[in-house]
């Protein structure tokens, strides 16, 4: 199996665990609020990697630093849209909405590296716009106003690909190093501001406790880490296509657990977003900058 193979299949794992998260924060926020939320999964996903991974965090480059607090504030103002999103959205359409960056990570990356997309690309991006529309937007085509927060994902989650690529390829960058110092910058950021903005407080039973910790472990401290050390071998703009598995799983666990239904155009749209998907794999290696 080559390197991006099994890149893009770790990248799918971490995929599935971003799709349960949508539940789980659904489920958290009824407990905590959005900022309080957000500080915990990330601090507790930091300090964890920290003691884990204590050997290799000792000398960290000014470069790693540099771009651990570049891509942390991109991946803090994600999360505070997907997480405001997801309080004035359904499940399904969170997850949906958020994997926008399979669209806008290749624009973005053209105007930033002049980096174009080849003809199967580009066809596989057109098959995810056209299936995330099937999915999101209702009869009379208006988004909801949770629908409009998690947008600003679709930019912003495009920008930390891009940005997170750009460093790994760097010879004074340790992706490791990288992958678990911008879960500390989102950490204290979302602290500073939930202590400035809410009451923020620990889980108030077992449920949310164990909702909480499983988002911090799985959706947070090993999603983040992968996929901050497997994208050297694959592309900003593989990673953003496989993203769009996001939204299926996010469905899935929306039907069986909180009983949310699709549209017939839904599953259209979700089956044109899995042929992206594939036609993608089916490219004959990494794209390369024209």
């Amino acid at each position: 199996m080559s390197k991006q193979r099994k890149a893009d299949l770790l990248l799918v794992l971490v995929t599935a665990f971003w799709g349960v998260s949508y539940f789980l924060m659904d489920l958290c926020l009824t407990d905590l609020q959005p900022l309080n939320l957000n500080a915990f999964r990330f601090l507790g996903s930091f300090v964890l990697l920290s003691v884990v991974f204590f050997p290799k965090m000792k000398h960290i480059s000014a470069a790693t630093w540099k771009y651990s607090l570049i891509v942390g504030v991109f991946l803090t103002l994600v999360y505070v849209c997907c997480t405001y999103g997801v309080l004035y959205t359904s499940i399904s359409n969170a997850g949906f909405i958020c994997a926008l960056p399979a669209v806008t990570t290749p624009v973005l990356n053209f105007f930033f590296t002049g980096q174009k997309p080849s003809r199967r690309m580009t066809l596989c991006i057109l098959l995810c716009a056209v299936g995330l529309a099937l999915l999101t937007l209702n009869e009379a085509f208006r988004p909801a106003l949770g629908d409009i927060i998690c947008m600003g994902v679709a930019l912003f989650y495009a920008l930390d690909l891009i940005f997170t690529e750009k460093a790994v390829s760097l010879p004074d960058v340790d992706p490791l190093q990288m992958g678990i110092l911008e879960l500390g910058v989102v950490g204290v950021i979302m602290l500073v501001l939930s202590f400035a903005l809410e009451q923020p407080q620990l889980p108030s039973s077992p449920v949310f406790w164990a909702s909480a910790l499983f988002l911090t472990l799985f959706c947070t401290g090993f999603a983040f880490v992968v996929q901050t050390v497997q994208q050297q071998y694959t592309s900003a703009n593989h990673v953003g296509l496989i993203f769009t598995l996001e939204p299926l799983f996010s469905a899935i666990v929306a039907f069986f657990l909180a009983d949310e239904v699709l549209l017939p155009r839904g599953y259209v749209g979700a089956a044109m977003m899995m042929c992206s998907l594939i036609l993608m794999e089916l490219l004959p290696g990494k794209e390369q900058t024209k």
